[in-house]
């Protein structure tokens, strides 16, 4: 029996949900703790955040072929993927937009900040100050891991929850009324919310990378970033990354409160069922925003300049006049 045998059999539940969600959480745990081993072992965070963009392709993807892998698995399919995918009278792409689009929209996120922040540590050494305090323990810097591989999948939940839902719920099935090939108004919302904080979070980091490579050639003595988006908000990109977010959990929510999918997933249907997937899926960006806000984003960012500028006018003018984290456009 090969590996991707015996997980597909230990992970045959008859809940459609846990059959994708169950190994795409082992996924990022299993990955996180595989990087973090020789990290530890050498004292090094510099693979850190490119192994939380690694996994959050790798539990993408995984959720996305798994159906395909056990159909494969199980002898239902001898082709490929294009096969598979035309089977049943699917070859359209009935179910395949929403699903790949929302795991495309996780990809192209994920890529961006990796390749960003691995640049970033790059030219500073491999060194991140998130970290001083916690290197030289294994213990302390395995939770850091550890935290990853959950953030990690807290976040791609509602996408999970998409690419669960059974290719016949998206065909004229036994389910009854199948879902839409159309997109609902929620779809449109939630791509275009998503569209909207990606491009935010993309325009702050260009206007600090700018910024900090300025300085380092000298062309300017700023010691602190006050214009672009950085005059609209103290952290834009952490506003961008909340947002984006937030528009994956609107559209994945949108789709999995109609009756199909409902029906698809194993749940009734009730107002019960329909909240506990909205809440399942608004705990991407809830979570997020409690990191940013609460833990390793503006905490940090906002004692470090404390301590740094704390006395100077200039800095309590920007501080008093800027919101922390939502944007003021006028």
């Amino acid at each position: 029996m090969t590996l991707l045998q015996t997980l597909l059999r230990a992970t045959a539940f008859k809940n459609p949900l846990l059959r994708t969600l169950v190994p795409s959480v082992a996924l990022a745990y299993g990955i996180q703790t595989a990087v973090a081993v020789p990290s530890i072992a050498s004292q090094t965070e510099r693979y850190y955040d490119l192994s939380g963009s690694l996994t959050y392709l790798s539990c993408t993807a995984l959720s996305l072929f798994l159906p395909y892998l056990r159909a494969k698995n199980a002898g239902t399919i001898t082709g490929g993927v294009a096969e598979y995918l035309s089977s049943n009278g699917l070859g359209q792409g009935t179910w395949w937009w929403r699903q790949a689009l929302l795991s495309a929209a996780v990809g192209i996120w994920a890529t961006r900040l990796g390749t960003y922040l691995f640049q970033r540590i790059s030219s500073d050494s491999g060194r991140d100050s998130r970290f001083d305090d916690i290197r030289g323990s294994p213990s302390k810097f395995y939770v850091a891991f550890f935290a990853q591989a959950t953030w990690v999948s807290l976040c791609t939940l509602p996408v999970i929850l998409v690419n669960s839902v059974p290719r016949s719920a998206y065909a004229a099935s036994a389910f009854g009324t199948a879902i839409s090939a159309r997109p609902y108004l929620t779809d449109i919302l939630g791509l275009a919310i998503f569209i909207f904080g990606l491009g935010f979070e993309v325009t702050a980091d260009r206007q600090k990378s700018a910024w900090v490579e300025g300085k380092k050639e000298k062309k300017h003595s700023e010691e602190f970033l006050t214009h672009g988006l950085w005059s609209k908000s103290r952290h834009p990109n952490y506003f961008g990354e909340a947002t984006l977010w937030s528009g994956i959990a609107i559209a994945a929510a949108g789709l999995l409160v109609r009756q199909p999918a409902q029906a698809a997933l194993g749940l009734s249907g009730s107002a019960t069922s329909q909240l506990l997937v909205t809440g399942m899926c608004a705990a991407s960006p809830a979570f997020v925003s409690f990191l940013l806000l609460k833990v390793s984003g503006v905490p940090l960012s906002e004692n470090k300049y404390d301590q740094r500028y704390g006395d100077r006018k200039d800095y309590q003018q920007w501080k008093k006049e800027t919101p922390m984290f939502i944007p003021k456009f006028w």
